[in-house]
């Protein structure tokens, strides 16, 4: 099928390489997609007045869709807040401080419940809900504070975040700028994500084991703040009532995983039990801690949490508003403008693209990694991942299929990158938890994510 090519198309093209090279130079592009919107606006309808109006429409249209998600991340960082306070967060991972002995049992334990506890909380509220309790216990092990720190943010930060299979916060974003279903994207992403899940955590291991027995990082463990690890939290709880609110807690999130199954909820539907179950949680804790304050503590979290999830997102809503223009939404808020066989304007463009270069696997997966790095290269890991969708549409189109498959990588990348593991300004909530310089470990955490980050490229041009 032959589409003609109108200057929409060369506009949307050239601010995609624009952001490309804004996010090579470290710089922000919320204003660049607010431009970009504005100016396809006025090419497309030749009003100024509507194509006012589409920046904010498209601003109206991105946050409906982004809505779920942020609502969710809001909620949970909520609960997580209640479950600090009343010390139920200790109980919950209580079970492993028997279970820690020397420091590679501390490394893969710590990871494994930074991982599990991110599916379900996020990254950012997992942090805080284990970092201040494992710290102790791995330094008595023999692990530093830099192994907590690489650990815990390879496992958080990089595996649940990248394939983020319980909030689907990143799979939502990049099913949607690619136009395909949310179960599409989590369904190719788990062998990319076993592989450099795998790949990044071992050779981060074997590195840090290495450093340890040359004695270039030191283990030495000193008692200075053990007794004050003990957080002041609400002590209205028994320790035996916190660690059946924990049980009780642990078991509705099993239950919620059992239902998914069962019923094969995903995308909104599994996003809706988790936030309905958190709530529920929320309120539960919140009138057992709280009492005769519970009506306004529940509230107030909730306002915390909201202002978190806004302040996370608020950076996604314009760069989210422009990608978006690629597809339906363009139609949908200027009207029917494109060319009367268009099927979206990064549709228009990987036919193409089919037509004129001659793509493969190799080719398209080595460069949607690329793509993927370069976007979070912002530190967000969330702000350019609707970009890595809408590349992999328009590769996709041009080699004939593996849409989704370029989709995950491209999410993949962007958050390992931009997520939290290599960007220094992203890595700062686990430096500071364990009191570690965020450049450092950036630095130590480069060559496992570069490494693995090869490795899940090879797979997925095998895969496509």
């Amino acid at each position: 099928m032959n589409i003609a090519l109108t200057s929409l198309h060369y506009i949307y093209l050239i601010f995609i390489f624009i952001i490309i090279v804004a996010m090579i130079k470290k710089k922000d592009i919320s204003l660049i997609c607010i431009l970009g919107i504005f100016l396809l606006g006025l090419v497309g309808t030749g009003s100024l007045y509507h194509s006012t109006m589409g920046v904010f429409n498209s601003f109206v249209y991105a946050t409906k869709e982004l809505m779920p998600t942020i609502f969710i991340i809001s909620i949970i960082v909520a609960m997580s807040n209640v479950l600090i306070e009343s010390g139920i967060n200790e109980e919950i991972v209580s079970p492993f401080k028997g279970i820690i002995k020397n420091y590679w049992i501390a490394y893969w334990v710590i990871g494994i419940v930074m991982m599990v506890l991110s599916w379900f909380f996020w990254p950012s509220p997992a942090v805080a809900l284990i970092g201040a309790l494992f710290l102790p216990i791995a330094k008595k092990a023999g692990l530093p504070a830099i192994g907590v720190a690489i650990s815990m943010n390879l496992f958080g930060h990089g595996i649940a975040l990248s394939g983020d299979y319980i909030i689907q916060a990143a799979p939502k974003l990049t099913a949607d700028a690619a136009g395909i279903p949310v179960s599409s994207v989590v369904n190719a992403s788990i062998p990319l994500v076993i592989t450099m899940g795998l790949v990044t955590t071992i050779t981060a291991f074997y590195l840090l084991k290495k450093d340890i027995k040359s004695g270039k990082i030191s283990t030495e463990y000193t008692i200075e703040e053990e007794n004050a690890e003990e957080k002041a939290s609400l002590a209205t709880l028994s320790k035996n009532f916190k660690r059946i609110l924990a049980l009780i807690i642990l078991a509705l999130f099993m239950i919620d995983i059992f239902v998914m199954y069962t019923a094969k909820l995903q995308g909104g539907d599994a996003t809706a039990l988790i936030g309905g179950t958190a709530i529920f949680i929320l309120s539960l804790i919140s009138i057992i801690t709280y009492k005769n304050e519970a009506l306004e503590k529940i509230t107030n979290n909730l306002v915390k949490g909201l202002q978190f999830g806004f302040k996370i997102f608020g950076v996604v809503i314009p760069i989210a508003a422009f990608f978006y223009l690629g597809d339906s939404a363009f139609t949908e808020i200027y009207g029917k403008i494109l060319p009367a066989n268009s099927t979206g304007i990064v549709n228009d463009l990987g036919v193409c693209l089919a037509n004129a270069v001659p793509l493969n696997s190799i080719i398209a997966s080595s460069t949607l990694t690329l793509v993927g790095a370069i976007t979070g290269l912002d530190g967000s890991g969330f702000s350019g991942i609707s970009l890595a969708g809408s590349v992999a549409k328009l590769f996709s189109t041009a080699i004939g299929g593996g849409v989704a498959t370029l989709t995950a990588l491209g999410q993949i990348s962007a958050i390992w990158v931009g997520g939290g593991t290599i960007i220094p300004w992203a890595v700062i909530p686990v430096a500071a938890i364990c009191g570690v310089d965020p450049f450092e470990l950036a630095k130590k955490n480069i060559k496992p994510v570069l490494i693995g980050l090869i490795a899940t490229t090879i797979v997925a041009m095998f895969i496509i």
